[in-house]
């Protein structure tokens, strides 16, 4: 876990930008922003076009606050909840000691699940003493609905020694006018940004000191004081033989920089430096090592901290002065000008960046710039190492953002055909998922190992409540392996696999062993889905008071992790309802029970938690509890063999007298079943028609029929799914 949080994570992103040479303290803007952070505002926003000087303004006046600050650079890519949750956390955990290294596995585990993470989050910034400031630049690339809902509510609930400074382009889809309303807000605006003349005097450095209050006058008023403008001007200030012809020439708005940019600043840069600046063009970030790298040449990283005293467009990352990037302005210019130039080299730029990221072992740029070069084979290659790493890290949008581009390709990788298939259950969409598991079977070479395919497989049936299908893949792999040798979700799948089919002995033991591995390897919801499957087997082989010990158990451990709002613990809040002597609490439990399941739950998850909860609010003469198990009912209508959480409803609706149909667990055989009968038992779990198992047994319909009627009656049953669970009751199956 520690090397897929680490993965990819660049050191630039949490630190500010170095503020440039020719600084200017602008204290009115300071004002604003101390006001905000010493009159205790949920909110600090500066929000302003491109180019107003954002970064810079925020870097400058942060290096003179005594608060610690956490800094998060926002990049494309980081609209992936996981991705952007981790590295805020991280961000955090470098400026104060949190207990980051408890919040990471919660972002993980719940794959950045805005509810989940923000409680976990808020818990530990509660514990800080100290004034903290958290920073996240560029904050409208991020266009994730689950992160705006997370930051919203993070802003809401954070405690009152932490601000949130967020800097924008664009105003985030916050409720902005409540937070106006309870003065809990302090805004800087494009307008005052705007450089007055005093300001832009010292922007220009001695090109504006050499400049009559006039010309600075009209300089400020043709570039409305917008800092990227009075920049570029500061560049050819000096070069000027007539200053006051220049200025009046010279405009500042978007169109006309890129025109300046063009005709006066590339013409005059020398032949290889030019050559230079178009090359390194493609990249985000860049050190030295890497433009030599890319370019070929030798001297890069003095070459980046020379033109970046002369040049405030080739912006400073860290203060060791390694890491720069061009202001976006400039690199829009470069990369437009590179493919006029030479388009036909842009590939092989790409696949040189490439190969120098993954000798870096970043194989996540590394496989952005083969895609961005057209190489979806190397891709593909690259994600057979980078793709487990985003899937355990939680990263499953940017996992298959990749994969999406690598088109047809995909369908030939048995890896990446694997990895598709992950994104797609996660995602719930079961059937694709199988398909894509289909393809990988197509794929697979000779000799593939398929174990890592396993626990996938499982999954997918257990999500579709075929508990028959999940039960068998979970035996055939303990017929062949030892479960020390499984991974950790591969253990917890076969453990729930057992409890669903109500194999109690087995479950225990397997859930035993998955709660220790997880806990030893800290993965975090693993082990609280291990305690949550303990708590059903418990309920479902009748010990009220056992049930009720490891339901609490694992809600009070998921409580711990920072996990209470994942709605995988929802089984266990509902298992403690059931159970519970409390009226009031038991009442609760299941209301928060139904709010979890209701997120995200599979059929059977989902289906459990309804019964559970209508048996409790009816227990308690609340008749809202007569829809759930209608809700119910219908859940289980779509699963194939839903196991014991099928019997336990057909049970529920027994006792309460909503249907007739007797659920209770049969001790014995009312009458033994013939050879013929045991024959059609066994193909029931199965996804069979009736008509299909008859030509399995090459025999009639009516037989087949007929036969069913029978181990009906003697299970003590009235219907396929009851009799599948019956069946395994008995040990019949």
């Amino acid at each position: 876990m520690t090397t897929a949080w680490e993965m990819g994570l660049a050191a630039t992103k949490l630190h500010p930008p170095v503020p440039p040479g020719q600084l200017v303290r602008r204290s009115r803007l300071d004002d604003v922003l101390d006001s905000g952070v010493g009159g205790h505002v949920r909110l600090v926003l500066v929000s302003a076009p491109a180019g107003s000087g954002k970064s810079t303004l925020l870097a400058s006046w942060l290096a003179g606050r005594p608060e610690a600050v956490a800094w998060l650079q926002a990049e494309e890519g980081d609209s992936d909840p996981a991705r952007f949750w981790s590295y805020l956390v991280e961000a955090i955990g470098q400026a104060h000691p949190i207990a980051a290294g408890d919040v990471k596995p919660v972002v993980v585990g719940s794959k950045g699940d805005d509810l989940v993470v923000v409680s976990a989050l808020v818990n530990e910034l509660a514990k800080i003493a100290d004034p903290l400031v958290v920073v996240v630049d560029d904050y409208h690339l991020i266009d994730n609905g689950s992160v705006q809902r997370g930051m919203e509510r993070l802003i809401d609930l954070c405690p009152r020694q932490v601000t949130i400074v967020l800097s924008t382009r664009i105003d985030p889809p916050f409720r902005l006018g409540r937070l106006r309303v309870r003065d809990q807000i302090a805004e800087i605006r494009g307008a005052d940004l705007r450089f007055d003349t005093d300001e832009a005097s010292g922007l220009l450095g001695s090109a504006g000191r050499s400049l009559d209050r006039a010309l600075l006058d009209q300089l400020c008023g043709r570039t409305e004081g917008w800092a990227a403008g009075l920049v570029l001007a500061g560049l050819s200030l000096e070069r000027a033989t007539d200053p006051g012809e220049f200025i009046e020439a010279f405009r500042g708005d978007d169109q006309f920089v890129v025109e300046y940019l063009h005709d006066e600043f590339l013409a005059v840069v020398d032949a290889n430096d030019r050559q230079r600046l178009l090359e390194t063009s493609i990249l985000e970030q860049f050190s030295g090592a890497l433009v030599d790298s890319l370019t070929g040449t030798t001297g890069g990283a003095k070459w980046l901290s020379d033109t970046a005293i002369v040049n405030q467009l080739l912006i400073g990352l860290d203060r060791t002065g390694t890491w720069f990037r061009y202001h976006h302005l400039l690199r829009d210019l470069l990369r437009l000008e590179a493919h006029q130039a030479f388009p036909e080299r842009i590939p092989g730029l790409h696949a040189r960046a490439a190969a120098w990221f993954e000798s870096q072992g970043d194989h996540g740029q590394a496989i952005v710039h083969r895609l961005a070069g057209g190489d979806v084979h190397e891709a593909a290659r690259l994600l057979l190492v980078h793709g487990p790493r985003l899937l355990a890290g939680g990263q499953t949008e940017t996992l298959r953002g990749f994969l999406d581009q690598l088109g047809d390709v995909a369908k030939t990788s048995t890896w990446c055909a694997l990895l598709y298939g992950w994104c797609e259950y996660i995602a719930g969409r079961y059937s694709r998922a199988e398909g894509w598991l289909d393809v990988m079977l197509d794929v697979a070479p000779e000799g593939f190992d398929h174990t890592p395919a396993t626990s996938l497989r499982m999954n997918i049936s257990l999500g579709r409540g075929d508990v028959a299908t999940a039960l068998d893949a979970a035996r055939n792999v303990t017929a062949t392996h030892q479960p020390a040798l499984y991974s950790c979700d591969l253990v917890t799948a076969i453990g729930a696999a057992h409890a669903w089919a109500g194999q109690a002995g087995e479950a225990r033991r397997t859930l035993r062993f998955a709660a220790e591995k997880a806990e030893a390897e800290r993965f975090r919801t693993a082990h609280v889905l291990a305690l949550v499957y303990q708590a059903i087997v418990e309920f479902d082989d009748g010990s009220a008071a056992s049930a009720q010990i490891t339901a609490s158990t694992a809600v009070d451990t998921a409580r711990k992790f920072g996990l209470a709002t994942y709605h995988g613990v929802a089984p266990a809040y509902a298992i403690r309802a059931r159970t519970g002597g409390d009226p009031v609490r038991a009442h609760a439990d299941a209301v928060h029970a139904l709010k979890l399941a209701r997120r995200a739950s599979t059929d059977l998850a989902l289906g459990y938690v309804l019964t559970a909860c209508g048996d409790t609010l009816l227990g308690l003469g609340d008749s809202a509890g007569e829809p759930l198990l209608a809700e119910a009912r219908s859940v289980f209508a779509r699963c194939p063999d839903p196991g014991v959480a099928g019997r336990y409803l057909t049970r529920t609706e027994s006792r309460h007298g909503i249907a007739e149909v007797s659920g209770s667990r049969a001790a014995v055989l009312i009458e033994q079943l013939t050879e013929r009968e045991m024959a059609v038992l066994r193909y029931l779990p199965a996804s069979m028609s009736q008509r299909d198992i008859a030509a399995e047994l090459y025999v009639t319909l009516n037989t087949v029929k007929t036969h069913c009627r029978a181990i009906y009656r003697k299970l003590g049953v009235g219907d396929r799914r009851t009799a599948v669970q019956a069946a395994r009751d008995l040990h019949l199956l």
